[in-house]
Parts: C-alpha cells; sequence; structure tokens
C-alpha cells in the first residue's frame, strides 16, 4: 500500500493477520468494491469494558490508486453508523501520532486520549 497507508506487510503474514481478526466472534469487516474488485477495507473486533462493549478498528486501508476519493471517509461513517445501531458505547483505533492520520480521524470526531497510553515490551 502508499501513504499514508504504507505498513510493510508480506502478504503471507497480511493474510494470517486479517484471517486472526476475522476469525473473533466479535469481528466486524467492511470492503469497498469499485472496477470489480476491493480497493478499501475496514477491519476490527468489538470487546467488553466497564463502561460498555467498544469497538477498536485495527484496519483502516485503501488502495494507493483509489486514495483521495472518500472511501476511507465513507468507510469509517458506516462503521461509526452501524456501531452505534448497535449499541456500541465508543471506537477506539491507534494510529501513528504524527503526519495526516491523526488529523484525519480528528475531522471524524476522534480525540486525542490523554487518560490512557500505549506501552510497548520489545521482545
Amino acid at each position: 500500500m502508499g501513504l499514508p497507508w504504507n505498513d510493510p506487510w508480506v502478504a503471507e503474514n497480511a493474510e494470517i493477520h486479517v484471517r486472526e481478526i476475522m476469525e473473533s466472534k466479535q469481528s466486524y469487516g467492511l470492503e469497498y468494491v469499485m472496477d470489480d474488485k476491493v480497493v478499501g477495507f475496514l477491519l476490527g473486533t468489538s470487546m467488553l469494558f466497564h463502561a460498555g462493549r467498544t469497538f477498536e478498528i485495527n484496519d483502516l486501508a485503501v488502495d494507493p490508486e483509489y486514495q483521495g476519493r472518500g472511501i476511507a471517509k465513507k468507510l469509517l461513517a458506516r462503521c461509526q453508523e452501524e456501531m452505534k445501531e448497535g449499541g456500541m458505547a465508543g471506537l477506539n483505533l491507534i494510529t501513528e501520532a504524527e503526519g495526516f492520520l491523526p488529523e484525519f480521524y480528528e475531522r471524524h470526531g476522534f480525540k486525542k486520549e490523554n487518560r490512557v497510553i500505549l506501552m510497548e515490551l520489545e521482545l
């Protein structure tokens, strides 16, 4: 994929990643089809927390040849609509701290969470 979704996936690992998400009982996915091919997708899972069931967007990507056409916006809007109808308490996601992505998500109602931080332990 190209910017801003340029994660360096190896095809085999990407297939495993998607399969693992979709095998979850709480998985959810959307695809955007254009010209008889999938050009965008959104994948995630939900989990019950003390404040209610929350959906986490694991992946939102658009083929570089189709970026700039509002596809990510449409996928995100549809997801928000369906999660609200399904009674979700909220939506979460992890994204890069710099660049285009924080601005994109903020335009669609997401806010930086200041009460929690992502912590990592490299093994």
